[in-house]
């Protein structure tokens, strides 16, 4: 990815130069003026990686952070509206020549998209920091003990603790949770962005969370890119439960309920322990069901044909904007933000509690506390 990130930035940056900066009836030298802003706000990630910590997690205040931020999306919205503008304008080219002409080449189109980049910018990032609102999903599953009925699980996930999202929000985080007064809590994955040391006072707030049933939680992929084995330690010592290819059962006047957690698939670029659901059923009694915490949703079908009940994931953030969010849902095996239906089990991707620094953008796509709530069918 941070080889393919600057190739990705610089070719939106390049149609944002020829769609929008060129039309301009600007002189040649503010139009140099504006390409280079553009290109530094495109390109971004690499300043910040090389010289303030690293392209995972740059260590910046959190209001420069946010100006960043505000500023990749501008470009990026810019290209997406350009884009979109393009193709209208093809189309009604086709069929009425003076019409697509007027739609592609009009400068007070092109201004007025300019416009809405920086507005709908603003709103995302404001979205993508903003405390969580809270989500309630209602998850039928055939065979659940009736003692389980209505048993309520709050899941967060990719929490992505950083400068942008630092100690204060992770409070409020697990402020808002315990309104939930859950029965367990779930963390599916990416907890923390940067090293362990950088990010020990961010994550403190994780300590605090309190469920009748206790924290469990699993690694996601962000948890490989920095230290694993000292962040599964520091996990560890917040008393957080890590499940690493393994399980919990869970008791209630007589009735079980099996709780497994799977490791993440970039384990293997590490030499880490990669996902191994069977490890993770092993020893679940016969007729117990099964909720698994999985990071990514894309193998719900296998893990369907396993015998889970309920798989619980993140890792998509709902695809962030909405209708990009189809090129997330490709990349994620069609999964990609709500409530799915996979042969005989319920999967649910949430759209995620936090972000990446990186791309702090929300459009439709809004950040979500979950409330599962097991019924008995």
């Amino acid at each position: 990815m941070g080889t393919l990130l600057p190739l990705i930035t610089g070719a939106i940056w390049l149609y944002v130069l020829w769609r929008f900066v060129w039309p301009l009836p600007w002189g040649l030298a503010s139009k140099a003026a504006l390409a280079v802003v553009l290109l530094l706000a495109a390109q971004y990630h690499q300043f910040t990686g090389r010289f303030f910590g690293s392209l995972g997690s740059p260590e910046l205040p959190q209001w420069i952070l946010i100006g960043l931020g505000w500023a990749f999306g501008v470009v990026l919205l810019l290209a997406v509206l350009l884009l979109v503008r393009d193709i209208i304008g093809v189309l009604v080219w086709l069929p009425a020549h003076g019409a697509g002409r007027v739609i592609l080449q009009g400068q007070a189109v092109g201004l007025t998209i300019g416009g809405l980049a920086l507005v709908l910018s603003a709103i995302g990032v404001w979205q993508a920091v903003k405390t969580p609102h809270i989500r309630t999903v209602a998850v039928t599953i055939p065979g659940l003990p009736a003692a389980f009925d209505g048993y309520r699980i709050a899941q967060l996930t990719d929490l992505h603790a950083s400068r942008l999202l630092p100690q204060s929000w992770q409070e409020a985080v697990v402020a808002r949770t315990h309104q939930l007064a859950p029965d367990l809590i779930v963390i599916t994955g990416d907890l923390a962005d940067g090293m362990p040391e950088a990010r020990a006072a961010d994550v403190r707030p994780l300590q605090d969370l309190r469920a009748r049933d206790g924290v469990l939680a699993i690694p996601g992929n962000h948890e490989y890119y920095a230290d694993y084995v000292r962040w599964m330690a520091a996990y560890r010592a917040l008393g957080l439960t890590m499940l690493e290819n393994s399980h919990v059962l869970l008791h209630r006047d007589g009735a079980e309920l099996a709780v497994a957690g799977v490791t993440d698939r970039q384990a293997g670029a590490f030499g880490l322990p990669r996902p191994d659901l069977q490890a993770a059923l092993q020893g679940i009694p016969d007729g117990v069901r099964v909720v698994l915490l999985d990071h990514r949703p894309g193998g719900a079908p296998a893990n369907a044909q396993a015998g889970v009940a309920l798989q619980l994931s993140g890792h998509t953030h709902g695809g962030q904007i909405l209708g990009l969010h189809f090129l997330t849902q490709w990349a994620n095996n069609g999964f990609v933000s709500g409530l799915y239906r996979v042969g005989d089990m319920a999967l649910y991707v949430s759209n995620g509690t936090g972000l990446w620094n990186g791309l702090a953008i929300r459009l439709g796509r809004s950040s979500e506390i979950t409330q599962i709530v097991l019924r008995a069918k």
